[in-house]
């Protein structure tokens, strides 16, 4: 059975082999992996520093995946080493990201705020999407460079957030665990940044442009 096919929870004859030093599934780990996890390090040290985590907490893991139990995500076990290790990058520079003091993002307003009247109601209806879902959307190509403009210019809570529920599937419990939030805080900064992706589709499919 592929690891891509087990990104979340693995068989046990497939954890078995790769606990057991399967190289060829380690490396279709990391194929599966590395792009979410560079998404998640990029931003807490940058893009420049990204890379050099991820390839320092992929060495972590290759080291300690005997110890992995698979009661949680695999991506979500690689997910806090490549945490761990954007904090020990940041250290070293002379750096700090103290998670705890950001905000709930409130005067950044909705991005969804403009398109209701008082009432609640559509100022304007959004778009008839082509596709089914927000989802398949997204994994259209010509999204692709919108959505990088989109996440480079999110607040870093957004997309720290962001990154961690949807890309590498952190539980909300996980995630007040790691950033030291609150879980209120935590979803409204989720939903921050889940608005600006919505508008930016609705917009791209009204328009054709990001």
């Amino acid at each position: 059975m592929e690891v891509r096919e087990k990104t979340n929870f693995m068989d046990n004859a497939t954890l078995h082999r790769l606990k057991a030093g399967d190289q060829s599934l380690f490396a279709e780990l990391v194929r599966d992996n590395h792009r979410a996890l560079i998404a998640l390090a990029v931003p807490i040290v940058g893009q420049s520093e990204a890379e050099e985590v991820v390839q320092n907490a992929w060495l972590k893991a290759h080291q300690a995946i005997a110890t992995f139990e698979g009661r949680a995500q695999l991506r979500t076990w690689l997910g806090r080493i490549v945490i761990n290790e954007a904090k020990m990058q940041l250290r070293k520079r002379g750096r700090e990201l103290l998670f705890s003091d950001w905000q709930s993002d409130e005067q950044s307003g909705d991005a969804l705020a403009d398109r209701f009247n008082r009432s609640g109601r559509w100022q304007s209806p959004p778009a008839d999407w082509e596709t089914d879902t927000p989802e398949d959307l997204l994994m259209r190509e010509d999204l692709a460079s919108c959505l990088e403009e989109l996440l480079d210019a999110m607040p870093v809570n957004q997309r720290t957030v962001l990154e961690l529920r949807d890309t590498t599937g952190f539980s909300f419990e996980d995630i007040c665990n790691e950033l030291s939030l609150s879980a209120s805080n935590v979803r409204v900064i989720l939903h921050r940044a889940r608005s600006q992706l919505y508008k930016l589709v609705d917009h791209y499919e009204e328009t054709g442009e990001c």
